[in-house]
C-alpha cells in the first residue's frame, strides 16, 4: 500500500521561506512505474492545481505562479520528495498535496493527506 505523508506546513509572514517534505513508503518492488511525483495546492474556493513536478525523465515543471521562488527536489535514497519555498506570498496560502502518479495499464494518483501553509502578517 502507497502512503504518502507530508510534513512542514505552517505560518509564516509573506516573504518567508518553509520547506515541506513528502516521504513515500512501499513503493520498492512495486508493480507500477512512476510517471511523477510532485506537489499541488488547493486554497478555498478553487480548484486544485499543480505546484510543480518532476517527471520520470527528469524534467522538471513549475507553475508559472512559483517559478523563480520554488524548487521540488527528490531524495531516490530517502524516498522522500521536498518542496522548498522562498519569498511566499499570501497568495500562496492553501492546502498543499504531495501526488505520486503511477502507472501499471492504467494511470493512478496516490495523494497525502494535505499540509496547510498561511502565508500572513
Amino acid at each position: 500500500q502507497v502512503q504518502l505523508v507530508e510534513s512542514g506546513g505552517g505560518l509564516v509572514q509573506p516573504g518567508g521561506s518553509l520547506r515541506l517534505s513528502c516521504a513515500v513508503s512501499e513503493i520498492s518492488g512495486s508493480a507500477f512505474s512512476i510517471s511523477s511525483m510532485g506537489w499541488y495546492r488547493q486554497a478555498p474556493g478553487k480548484e486544485r492545481e499543480l505546484v510543480a513536478r518532476i517527471i520520470s525523465i527528469g524534467a522538471v515543471n513549475y507553475a508559472d505562479s512559483v517559478k523563480g521562488r520554488f524548487t521540488i527536489s527528490r531524495d531516490n535514497a530517502k524516498n522522500t520528495i521536498d518542496l522548498r519555498m522562498n519569498k511566499l506570498k499570501p497568495e500562496d496560502t492553501a492546502v498543499y498535496y504531495c501526488n505520486l502518479n503511477t502507472w501499471a495499464g492504467v494511470a493512478v494518483d496516490y495523494w497525502g493527506q494535505g499540509t496547510q501553509v498561511t502565508v500572513s502578517s
